[in-house]
C-alpha cells in the first residue's frame, strides 16, 4: 500500500494492511509540513523458530508502533523513530514488512525452552 505523501492532512486517515499474518491497523496524519505520524498497532502471529532446540512455534504479534515520517532528509540523529520517504511516496507495506522483519531477527524461545534452567547441547 502505498500513500502519496501529500495526499495526507490533518486529519487522520485509517489504514489497515496484512503481509504474513501480521495486520497494521492505525492511522496517518500530518504533523508538520515534511512530518506525517504513523500511529498504530499490529497484531497477529508469526511462525518462529526456538532459537534454542530449532521447532517452530507461533509467536503472537501485540505491538503498539509510533513512527514519524518525512520527505525530505532528517537532520535529527536522536531520533530514530523517523522514516524518510524521499519520493513522496509513503509505502506502508515496506514499513510493516520492515517490523516484521526486526521481529523475526531478535532471539525466540518457544514455551518449553523459556521455562527450561538446564544446560542444552545437542550434538549431530
Amino acid at each position: 500500500m502505498k500513500i502519496v505523501f501529500d495526499k495526507v492532512g490533518s486529519t487522520a486517515k485509517p489504514i489497515e494492511l496484512e503481509v504474513q499474518g501480521v495486520k497494521l491497523e492505525g492511522i496517518l496524519k500530518k504533523s508538520g509540513y515534511h512530518r506525517v505520524t504513523l500511529d498504530a498497532t499490529m497484531n497477529g502471529s508469526l511462525k518462529l523458530d526456538c532459537d534454542r532446540c530449532g521447532q517452530d512455534f507461533d509467536y503472537t504479534v501485540a505491538v503498539p508502533l509510533q513512527l514519524k515520517l518525512t520527505d525530505e532528509v532528517s537532520e535529527d540523529k536522536d531520533d530514530l523513530d523517523i522514516i524518510e520517504f524521499l519520493d513522496g511516496v509513503i509505502d506502508v507495506t515496506y514499513i510493516l514488512e520492515s517490523e516484521i522483519n526486526a521481529i523475526q531477527s531478535t532471539y525466540h524461545y518457544c514455551d518449553k525452552c523459556d521455562n527450561d534452567e538446564e544446560d542444552f547441547e545437542v550434538e549431530y
